[in-house]
């Protein structure tokens, strides 16, 4: 199977791979190497009408589409994700800058398992019926939408891409869809792969550009009725402002500023280990990351020393070496943002316990965008350090001596995605799951993940949930018939 990466990344629109109409394309960087490898469409409102124009001829033919056939191509697609494994996650780590044992391990398996999740949860999706005592029934039909947009983020491209698409086909909608142009390539790998899947033509479009004229174009369109968009709260408050005055269907799943909740009664090598995880993976560039590490009083100097020791290890280096366990940050913009950040944080008086530097590394890697891992403390629950989502690979440190204590702490945030709580009291795990003001709670875990649950936030966290039923839900109509006997 041919899966190269040519130098010009191509639209695919109408089933089939073709340039921006404006002939005008944007830098694609390996942030590992600050080298330009790829050219990618800068597409703007005349491609995305093309897409829609696409998309409406086939839209009532993959809506009539049977689920058994749907199930069909759906599931080749998760198929050939996985046979192609390994293309995939190069093109991952290259295109993103995280260590490729990471991209293997986590972010391709899971793009085919969004695809191979919706494609048999649409074979058992049902609707509901209710009797009125033998005078009548009710009973919902749940239709596909149309036309859908779905813009996905840089940090998980090809993961949270299918997390979108995927339910959105099964449903039967067509689909415009646009990757980050930070990092589009395994997007464009992906439209190779509908295309050997037999995907009928038009169904999906995957168009690439700037947020501001490709992405603006598709939140703009009258013809697209559902939008679901994953990225910061500012670019949600934009698509929010254009969209709900046009009564558009939304799923905003927008930033975090998630609190790891450590009581001394926790499993400690389990917490330990697991908040280094939640504390750095990915570049720390994962919006449930606990960058909020809460630490009851009692064992904070014991924490506070293990966790620096444990951080240490964690290797920056070459994303495609095995042992690297960090990888470079996304872009040359956002690595300025991140050390930024970090110069904030010390002029509102927070101690650097660790890192807070970016890394020089030798050979391919001199030119890249790499940062240390960075602990700080000694900073106000409201300062901006620990009221701003960062998104880097950082962490404040903050005591509580009481159970409300920490749930004030926890509650500070202007946002609300995720809580992780490290405690083995059920009641005070169950007391604080229910007062955390989180649309997701992980008790002695975290990124254990069941698709089937529903994934979102509260606050400035966005709206609507994703995965499950409510995915399906989202991208479906929903029409109530009553027959009276």
């Amino acid at each position: 199977m041919n899966l190269e990466i040519p130098y010009y990344i191509e639209n695919y629109i109408g089933g089939n791979l073709v340039a921006p109409l404006s002939s005008q394309f944007i830098d694609c960087v390996n942030p590992a190497t600050a080298e330009v490898f790829a050219q990618i469409p800068n597409s703007n409102e005349k491609d995305i009408e093309l897409a829609v124009q696409a998309a409406t001829i086939a839209k009532e033919s993959w809506g009539n589409t049977t689920l058994e056939e749907r199930f069909k191509i759906l599931n080749r697609i998760a198929d050939l994700i996985d046979e192609n494994i390994d293309a995939f996650a190069l093109a991952e780590t290259n295109d993103n800058g995280k260590p490729l044992w990471l991209s293997k391990k986590v972010d391709i398996p899971r793009a085919s398992a969004n695809f191979r999740f919706f494609a048999t949860g649409i074979m058992h999706f049902a609707s509901e019926s209710h009797s009125m005592q033998g005078k009548a029934i009710n009973y919902t039909l749940r239709q596909p939408i149309g036309i859908v947009g779905c813009i996905s983020p840089w940090n998980l491209p090809l993961y949270l891409f299918t997390w979108k698409i995927a339910p959105a086909l099964a449903a039967g909608n067509c689909v415009i869809a646009k990757p980050s142009e930070v990092t589009p390539i395994t997007a464009f790998l992906l439209s190779k792969i509908c295309i050997i899947a037999g995907l009928p033509a038009g169904v999906l479009n995957i168009v690439h550009g700037l947020g501001n004229s490709c992405g603006e174009a598709i939140v703009k369109h009258k013809k697209i009725k559902a939008i679901s968009f994953t990225g910061s709260t500012r670019a949600g408050e934009q698509i929010a402002s254009i969209a709900a005055p046009m009564f558009k269907k939304l799923s905003l799943e927008l930033g975090g500023k998630n609190p790891n909740i450590i009581f001394a009664d926790c499993n400690w090598d389990k917490m330990m280990k697991t908040t280094i995880q939640s504390s750095f993976s990915n570049q720390g560039q994962i919006c449930l990351c606990g960058s909020r590490i809460l630490i009851e009083e009692s064992i904070y100097q014991k924490f506070k020393s293990e966790f620096i020791e444990k951080v240490k290890s964690l290797t920056v280096g070459d994303p495609l070496h095995e042992n690297s366990k960090q990888g470079a940050v996304v872009s040359k913009s956002h690595f300025d943002k991140v050390l930024n950040c970090i110069e904030i944080a010390k002029n509102e008086g927070g101690k650097i316990l660790l890192g807070g530097n970016a890394v020089k590394l030798e050979g391919r890697c001199a030119n890249g965008y790499f940062i240390e891992p960075t602990i700080i403390e000694g900073l106000d629950a409201n300062c901006t350090t620990n009221m701003e989502e960062i998104f880097g690979p950082i962490v404040t440190l903050q005591t509580f001596k009481t159970l409300e204590e920490a749930l004030q702490l926890a509650n500070t945030s202007n946002y609300g995605l995720s809580a992780t709580i490290w405690t083995q009291d059920i009641s005070k795990a169950n007391y604080i799951a229910a007062k955390t003001e989180s649309g997701i709670l992980w008790v002695n875990c975290w990124l254990v993940r069941d698709l089937r649950t529903p994934f979102g936030g509260n606050k400035n966290s966005g709206i609507g949930r994703e995965g499950g039923w409510e995915a399906l839900k989202f991208f479906t109509e929903t029409k109530n018939v009553c027959i009276e006997f």
